[in-house]
């Protein structure tokens, strides 16, 4: 029986990966697992799958819980401290942080360095932290679909084989929105993603394409690839997830139908492959594929992300929390869709960029820009 510790449970990948669980029956034990303040949930997954720790961020929260939970033998941690023990110092075959945010750095560094196998779907630790995570990569399984299609692909390849990293995109539900309406697009607009199921956070980002900037500077980190060898094409079938083109000009793809639960799948067997409960990819289904390059008048977030990544240093730092704040501001009805990517890019500008920065830095650099992209919306 392999143990498995899952940090954000209760957030979209959180659920998915109990339902991969499910399927898998009798093979993981759930020794942990933790949320931001969804108790409610929470409570009813201890239940289900009797885990021996529990983490919420917020201490009022978790003392609510640890009430309505006396009936089981479980030890309710709480904050960051909480999330931290449950990454590092809890005995488990595999951590998966599905964090949502910056949050979710620490809990990455603390699973690595107690050495754990870390299943990883929080883009943000690579994003942010990549500098400091970069020694670990042996013991990162990627969730996110694009770069385990990546993963996959590359098994069995050499790097320097590697001529391009080709990630493909949907496009998401503005793609061929006139530009003169995006000042009429609403919340609810940008949250019906035409393809993909995702928490809110992700579905904006997939909106605006800047979650395809931040999977081009993960990739750079993932795969030890310069950017310019890091490519974007749009493909709204969402079917190849993405490609690796090699040096002999061969072309390899990972293609299946949109449903997350298969790359959680693979993460969770690897190396090995088992039956899926995602539905079947029909080809004949679909008839056609299509590609398109990215409109970066469109989606200028995608060409802000290649920017800061280039600059490196706390530039991706201040990028990601300012992009933080911005979606956070828009989903409040706080600014319009469009404002988004203006209101980074002049977050961006106001920066002193730190190269080679530590954790302290890199998290001075988060406080930073967040303080500063609230008075810039001021």
């Amino acid at each position: 029986m392999k143990r498995l510790v899952l940090l954000g449970s209760t957030g979209s990948i959180g659920t998915q990966t109990l339902s991969v669980l499910d399927h898998l029956a009798e093979e993981w034990e759930v020794v942990g697992l933790s949320a931001h303040t969804n108790i409610d949930l929470l409570e009813k997954q201890a239940h289900r799958y009797q885990p021996t720790y529990l983490a919420v961020m917020n201490e009022t929260l978790a003392k609510e819980l640890e009430y309505r939970l006396t009936d089981l033998p479980v030890q309710v941690l709480t904050g960051m401290e909480g999330i931290n023990y449950l990454a590092g110092e809890v005995a488990a075959d595999l951590v998966i942080n599905a964090l949502v945010g910056a949050v979710g750095l620490k809990p990455t560094i603390t699973a690595l360095k107690a050495g754990h196998r870390l299943g990883l779907a929080n883009k943000e630790s690579l994003v942010i932290g990549g500098e400091i995570v970069q020694e670990y990569l042996a013991q990162i399984l990627p969730i996110d679909s694009e770069h385990n299609a990546i993963f996959q692909v590359l098994a069995g390849h050499n790097r320097l084989d590697v001529q391009n990293i080709i990630l493909t995109a949907s496009g998401g539900p503005f793609r061929t929105l006139p530009l003169e309406e995006f000042d009429r697009i609403t919340v609810a607009d940008a949250l019906h993603h035409p393809n993909w199921e995702m928490g809110g956070k992700i579905t904006i980002d997939s909106a605006t394409l800047m979650n395809k900037g931040l999977e081009v500077i993960e990739a750079h980190w993932l795969f030890k690839q310069p950017y310019q060898k890091i490519k974007v094409i749009v493909h709204p079938e969402s079917i190849i997830h993405s490609m690796v083109e090699f040096i002999d000009r061969s072309i390899m793809a990972e293609l299946g139908v949109a449903d997350m639960r298969i790359p959680i799948q693979y993460v969770l067997t690897y190396p090995e492959r088992k039956k899926s409960p995602a539905g079947r990819l029909d080809l004949l289904q679909f008839g056609q594929l299509n590609f398109q390059e990215p409109d970066l008048k469109r989606f200028p977030a995608l060409r802000l992300a290649y920017q800061a990544g280039q600059a490196g240093g706390t530039m991706p730092v201040v990028l990601n929390a300012a992009n933080e704040i911005a979606v956070a501001a828009f989903l409040q009805q706080k600014i319009p869709f469009r404002v988004i990517p203006a209101l980074i890019e002049k977050v961006l500008e106001r920066h002193n960029n730190k190269s080679r920065p530590g954790l302290g830095e890199i998290l001075q650099a988060d406080r930073w820009a967040r303080d500063e992209t609230e008075e810039v919306m001021s």
